[in-house]
């Protein structure tokens, strides 16, 4: 009889593992509380939902994402499978309609006879059962409390936020252009520009909107790539205007010039209905959000479909909790996916679910489990979060430099990342064949 594995958290590393163990006969029961107990930035009844942006960033393999892709693919990822799937015009970044994704995991994870999906909270861990905490950063209290009993009590934790969404039809096209810093297909973005007066005068709008106030307990952690809009600008303009503002690559066709500034929007459904307002993630009052943005040009009279909101997003202290395999070390029958290990991204979360799925079949098994190597930029990810000379760990994305350095010496950077991505392909492929 095969053994039954409890997962908990049906998102992006919860849906990948139930479907890879799945898929090797196990018997999984998968738990997801969002129909009886929804958190402030959930808004779908499906599985696998996408909360904050709608990308998966970029296919190209000249940097670490996209090889992280290449990787996925050849482990079978049902996540990346499913992106290509949904996938809607958004020049070099891999961009879904989040709709559309999200009913295809459901239907995925429903269809397959070897998963049952409970919808109730879960939040009673013990010895006996395999079980994979896949919660994500917004972990329910009750489970807070167990993982806290088996983790320690010092509690972990960065603040996220997500960007406004804004319906196309609402945006005046007289005052925006169509570009791309890629120069494809004529641009598949929507730029607003600014001038330098503009800016300034948006720019003081900004540092005086009113945010969302945090409560006392906790600190103003914000993770470095997903930080809100407003906390950049009181860094200064330059944060701005080197960030999610700049105009680099984006010349206005009408008058063939490149602007002060920049706001960019990018597709976020099929039907080209919806747009996300790129990098502008924030914590502003919802009504400071719509006074502000309809200061920008062309975004007048943009009707706001989803507001920005922060959220604090959970994780534990992995380099003292978990080995390579993401298991626990002082409890093996427990292991940990998604978010909440310390990883930061769509892609990285549902990585880990790979990750778990041949780390539990392993276990099961009674073999030993072989890490993947930290030529990959899977291994390198895994090694990053699970490496016990961290004091503290800092969530993380998929990035070059967290992988060894090349032996060969490049002066040129085009051909250095093309050559780590030729190395971390035959690495896994080699790693393939002898698991």
């Amino acid at each position: 009889m095969m053994a039954k594995i409890k997962i908990i958290g049906a998102g992006l590393a919860g849906c990948e593992a139930a479907f890879q163990l799945a898929n090797k006969g196990y018997c999984v029961e998968i738990y997801e509380s969002k129909k009886v107990n929804p958190n402030p930035v959930q808004k779908s009844q499906n599985l696998g939902e996408l909360v904050c942006s709608n990308t998966f960033r970029s296919k190209s393999i000249k940097n670490a994402v996209g090889i992280l892709k290449e990787e996925m693919q050849m482990l079978d990822s049902l996540i990346l499978k499913t992106a290509y799937e949904a996938e809607i015009p958004s020049d070099d970044a891999l961009a879904v309609d989040r709709e559309s994704f999200s009913q295809r995991i459901t239907e995925s994870i429903y269809n397959n006879p070897n998963i049952t999906v409970i919808e109730e909270e879960f939040f009673e861990i013990n010895d006996e059962d395999i079980t994979i905490i896949a919660s994500g950063p917004l972990t329910t209290q009750k489970l807070q409390e167990q993982i806290s009993q088996i983790t320690g009590k010092n509690k972990l934790f960065f603040l996220d936020a997500s960007a406004p969404i804004v319906a196309k039809d609402s945006i005046d096209f007289s005052n925006v252009y169509w570009s791309s810093r890629h120069q494809k297909n004529n641009g598949e973005y929507i730029c607003v520009p600014l001038s330098e007066q503009e800016f300034e005068n948006w720019y003081q709008e900004l540092l005086a909107g009113e945010v969302v106030e945090i409560k006392e307990f906790e600190k103003a952690i914000f993770f470095q790539g997903c930080q809100p809009i407003e906390v950049l600008a009181k860094k200064g303009r330059k944060n701005l205007l080197n960030g999610p503002m700049s105009s680099n690559k984006l010349i206005n066709p009408k008058t063939n010039s490149t602007p002060y500034a920049v706001v960019q929007l990018r597709q976020d459904d099929a039907i080209d209905s919806l747009y996300n307002i790129v990098g502008f993630q924030t914590n502003l009052k919802w009504g400071e959000q719509k006074r502000i943005l309809q200061k920008l040009p062309g975004l007048q009279n943009a009707e706001i479909l989803r507001y920005g909101v922060m959220h604090k997003n959970n994780y534990i202290n992995s380099p003292k909790i978990l080995n390579s395999g993401l298991q626990v070390m002082r409890k093996k029958n427990l292991f940990f996916a998604g978010q909440i290990t310390g990883v930061e991204g769509y892609l990285e979360s549902a990585a880990t679910g790979l990750i778990v799925a041949l780390s539990v079949d392993k276990f099961i098994k009674k073999q030993k489990f072989q890490p993947l190597p930290k030529e990959t930029v899977l291994g390198a990810l895994v090694e990053y979060i699970t490496n016990s000379q961290h004091k503290k760990l800092k969530p993380m994305k998929a990035n070059l430099g967290i992988l060894p350095t090349l032996e060969n010496v490049f002066s040129d950077r085009e051909e250095k990342n093309l050559a780590f991505h030729q190395r971390s392909i035959e690495e896994m492929k080699n790693y393939l064949k002898n698991i």
